[in-house]
């Protein structure tokens, strides 16, 4: 079974097309990071597959429904926190507990008061006094005592310092380890993922590609050389992405050494000490997406 699904999906706002014939699935008690620059369409998706938004054309089916008609009972079944941590200021810790208990049919607090136990804090506290990792934290306790079958982070490291996003991961790994949940998470915070995601969408000019994280690491490569000249590498079927600090180059390919070496010779660069090295999540996103 697939928790979210994605038809020859098509969106355009503003005149600019966002997705042209978007398709892929999302299966059950997986954790997919959805990953793009800024303005790529991210949330955009996330509102569609929430049924915030309808798409141009095409088709979202999300726990088995139409995004666009999901069902009460499907949709007490999705826990979502979108671009932030929002929550009633005016409320004090334990009334933001009792106002969502009445929403949710599956609602656990000791779930809630578990999470809000690990920052101390008194319970009629009001939320408009708590600093921006706090506030997350009582987010976060919302939507894990609702024990959603499906989770969507849309950002949820914006404006967390690294204890709090360290204290999310923590508790989205134990939410995994429950069996049967499955989690679509996006975050400029490409470390963060690198511990949580097994698959990656990438989302780029209205494409998309769908790998595994593992799969993604060890097919992706990053190379780098000395060369005096100041050099300008086009993507092509070697090169993925080029990047040049003074006299170091950095080149980014899905090609092994021996075949990288060969193209760079047929393109009459002088690549001195041509090595493949260590290369992070975001180093790849850089390499295959680009900074810009």
């Amino acid at each position: 079974m697939n928790a979210i699904e994605v038809h020859n999906l098509y969106h355009q706002y503003n005149g600019r097309i966002l997705y042209a014939d978007l398709n892929f699935s999302i299966p059950e008690g997986t954790i997919c990071g959805l990953l793009g620059k800024n303005g790529q369409g991210k949330t955009t998706l996330v509102n569609i597959l929430m049924g915030f938004l309808k798409p141009t054309s095409g088709q979202c089916l999300v726990l088995g429904e139409d995004s666009h008609d999901l069902s009460p009972v499907v949709r007490s079944r999705i826990g979502l926190l979108h671009e932030g941590h929002l929550a009633y200021e005016f409320m004090t810790i334990s009334q933001t507990e009792k106002f969502y208990r009445g929403c949710y049919v599956n609602w656990d607090p000791e779930i809630f008061f578990h999470l809000i136990g690990k920052m101390g804090l008194p319970h009629d506290q009001k939320v408009a006094t708590l600093s921006c990792g706090q506030r997350s934290q009582v987010v976060l306790g919302v939507i894990m005592a609702q024990n959603p079958d499906l989770l969507i982070l849309d950002d949820y490291s914006m404006g967390l310092d690294v204890g709090y996003r360290r204290l999310f991961l923590d508790v989205l790994h134990d939410f995994a380890a429950l069996g049967g949940k499955t989690i679509l998470v996006t975050s400029h915070i490409l470390q963060d993922l690198e511990q949580l995601v097994e698959t990656m969408i990438f989302l780029d000019s209205g494409g998309i590609m769908q790998i595994g994280l593992d799969d993604f690491m060890s097919s992706f490569h990053k190379y780098v050389f000395h060369n005096a000249k100041e050099l300008k590498l086009l993507k092509d079927d070697v090169v993925s992405g080029f990047e040049q600090r003074g006299g170091q180059s950095t080149l980014y390919s899905f090609c092994d050494l021996g075949q990288v070496q060969r193209h760079l010779i047929s393109l009459g660069v002088h690549a001195e000490k041509l090595s493949k090295v260590e290369m992070t999540l975001e180093d790849g996103f850089i390499g295959l997406m680009g900074k810009y």
